[in-house]
């Protein structure tokens, strides 16, 4: 059941999703040859307790940082560690924060020095196939509308969708309904309805869209280890439209 929110509520939520925004503000200008993901897990969430938040990510069914750090390959639920990052890598940074018992999600990917024309193009369509299917997500129209804009300027790029990992609604909950691709049609799915807070969150991959799972239990990446990108935001649906309660 799609759990509707009052603006109210959307107000609460954009609170712990501007905490999370503030996280990626801080740590741009920070990404660059040499940091360790580790570092950028620890700013995340020194950023989160200096506004009152914490890292809802954090303990959350055993997941023990309060970030997803996914370099290269990784699509996405990569465990931070102390490898240096070096020039040329791309990396998904993904993070959730829990203010006043309310969540706000976000990923980013982030050039690390100067990276290649091909993952260049990679990081430039996937933001926008994100901005895409955010414009795609109107009360009045279909889920679907979102997902085929996605896939479809995906694909005209010769680039993958990611299908097994999900978007999500999200409230007090990381993962309410709806949970869906980002593949679909047109006209197609569930009604986009004002006082939805869904997030829209494009994984795409410059090869094959299948992955696999590492031992761990948690990282995801391509099957043909091929690079991945990801931009995530949580909106809000409005009598106006979407709003980008993550907006950086």
């Amino acid at each position: 059941m799609v759990i509707l929110k009052s603006k109210y509520e959307i107000e609460a939520i954009r609170k712990a999703c501007q905490v999370v925004a503030e996280c990626h503000r801080t740590i741009a200008p920070l990404i660059k040859p040499g940091i360790t993901t580790n570092e950028i897990d620890r700013i995340f969430e020194d950023v989160m307790l200096k506004y009152g938040a914490k890292p809802y990510q954090k303990g959350y069914k055993g997941y023990p940082y309060a970030t997803c750090a996914s370099p290269n390959d990784v699509i996405a639920h990569g465990f931070p560690s102390n490898k240096p990052l070096e020039e040329g890598d791309i990396v998904t940074i993904d993070t959730v924060a829990e203010l006043d018992g309310w969540l706000g999600d976000s990923a980013w990917t982030y050039a690390v020095g100067q990276i290649s024309p091909t993952a260049e193009k990679l990081m430039r369509v996937t933001k926008e196939c994100l901005d895409h299917g955010i414009a795609q997500a109107q009360p009045g129209n279909r889920l679907g509308d979102v997902t085929s804009a996605i896939q479809r300027h995906a694909e005209s790029h010769g680039f993958g969708v990611v299908r097994d990992l999900l978007a999500h609604g999200i409230g007090r909950d990381l993962h309410e309904e709806p949970n869906y691709m980002h593949v679909g049609k047109p006209g197609k799915g569930l009604r986009i309805k004002e006082g939805m807070v869904f997030t829209i969150e494009p994984m795409i991959t410059e090869g094959t869209y299948s992955m696999t799972i590492d031992p761990d239990g948690w990282t995801a990446r391509t099957m043909d280890n091929k690079l991945a990108a990801q931009y995530e935001h949580t909106i809000a649906i409005t009598a106006e439209g979407p709003q980008i309660l993550t907006a950086q």
